[in-house]
């Protein structure tokens, strides 16, 4: 009899010890209460995921998709790891695959902001670029064959690697945060999607303990889900790609779960990024510009929920931090040469703040 597979038992669970033991050490994200003084009824929260040691939701979503590979056994000693990722998810898992001595290579875009590629590079993975988001699936499952590696491919297994029932995940989290709030159950959480994988969590949980809240997503207009879920039978789109990173697909991820929706809102990236550079300024730090994607949709059901009469409370993600972004979003020259004029939705958000429009 032949036992396959023991050589390695030994390393996994030393590998997931040391996972479990970096969860120990990390603290649960803040909830930050944002101020809404034109709307005394309705309380906005954004979950603040840049405070995760590599710097954004995805962090969650990387130390899920190791333990999901390491306990299938897809994952051993020397497995090379190979991602396709715009950036943030390659920056999580260069970590762990750094914490676990393992080679790792990120599959992007070439237009990835040079602050995400640098910050790869810091923890220690490595970058292969293609021309354009389409291509990164092929090149990722083409390279981990070449290299006799493991493609993570977290498009497809983000939604099933988190435990939606609980286990902290993020979910859980900010319904834990919000109980002693005036409105402890949020009317409305707002998210992006990127691979679908927090959607899918924070539908799920909100069914599985039979709360009220509702579920919006907040999208690029560039990206396919919202015309996915307003029309079943599109799941591609070509043209140009949005410009907003870490959010909005040109197909319809395997981990998106349309069904858990409950509301879609389509966001002209210049929108995006003048609602990040508003938002950054009333927190007093940068933040990326999926958070203005969030933002711009809480916004609208903000004044819906006001129009209508209704009190409560809307929670969004604050995903990750404008740093990564300064080249980009906060830089002038480079909205001037991709044609952004974010002075009149800047104008509008502000508005919104102080109870203008």
């Amino acid at each position: 009899m032949q036992d396959f597979g023991a050589r390695d038992r030994g390393w996994v669970d030393w590998a997931v010890g040391r996972i479990e033991a970096d969860v120990a050490r990390s603290a649960d994200t803040h909830l930050l209460h944002i101020p809404l003084p034109a709307f005394p009824r309705i309380a906005l929260y954004l979950k603040d995921e840049s405070t995760h040691p590599t710097g954004s939701l995805k962090h969650r979503l990387a130390r899920s998709l190791f333990l999901y590979a390491l306990c299938n056994g897809w994952i051993g000693p020397g497995t090379t790891i190979i991602e396709a990722s715009s950036g943030s998810t390659a920056v999580s898992e260069a970590y762990f695959a750094r914490m676990l001595g393992l080679r790792f290579i990120a599959v992007m875009p070439r237009s990835t902001s040079a602050e995400k590629v640098r910050e790869i590079g810091f923890q220690g993975g490595e970058h292969h670029f293609v021309d354009s988001a389409g291509q990164m699936y092929s090149e990722s499952a083409r390279l981990a064959a070449e290299l006799g590696g493991h493609y993570m491919d977290q498009f497809t297994y983000a939604e099933r690697a988190t435990d939606w029932r609980g286990n902290n995940n993020i979910a859980q989290s900010i319904f834990t945060q919000m109980a002693n709030e005036p409105c402890p159950t949020p009317s409305w959480i707002v998210v992006g999607a990127g691979t679908g994988g927090t959607s899918a969590t924070i539908g799920r949980y909100v069914r599985y303990r039979g709360l009220a809240t509702c579920l919006a997503l907040a999208d690029p207009e560039a990206s396919v889900f919202h015309r996915h879920l307003a029309d079943p039978t599109v799941r591609d789109v070509s043209g140009p790609a949005s410009v907003i990173e870490g959010i909005g697909r040109p197909r319809c991820e395997p981990s998106f779960v349309p069904d858990l929706i409950d509301r879609a809102y389509a966001v002209a990236d210049v929108a995006s990024i003048a609602a990040a550079r508003v938002l950054s300024r009333r927190i007093g730090r940068l933040c990326g510009g999926s958070t203005g994607c969030n933002l711009i949709a809480c916004i609208e059901i903000v004044r819906e929920m006001a129009m209508a009469g209704q009190a409560g409370s809307v929670v969004s993600l604050l995903c990750d931090s404008g740093e990564r972004y300064r080249s980009t979003y906060f830089n002038d020259d480079w909205l001037a040469e991709h044609g952004f004029d974010t002075s009149v939705q800047e104008a509008a958000v502000e508005g919104f703040f102080d109870g203008r429009m």
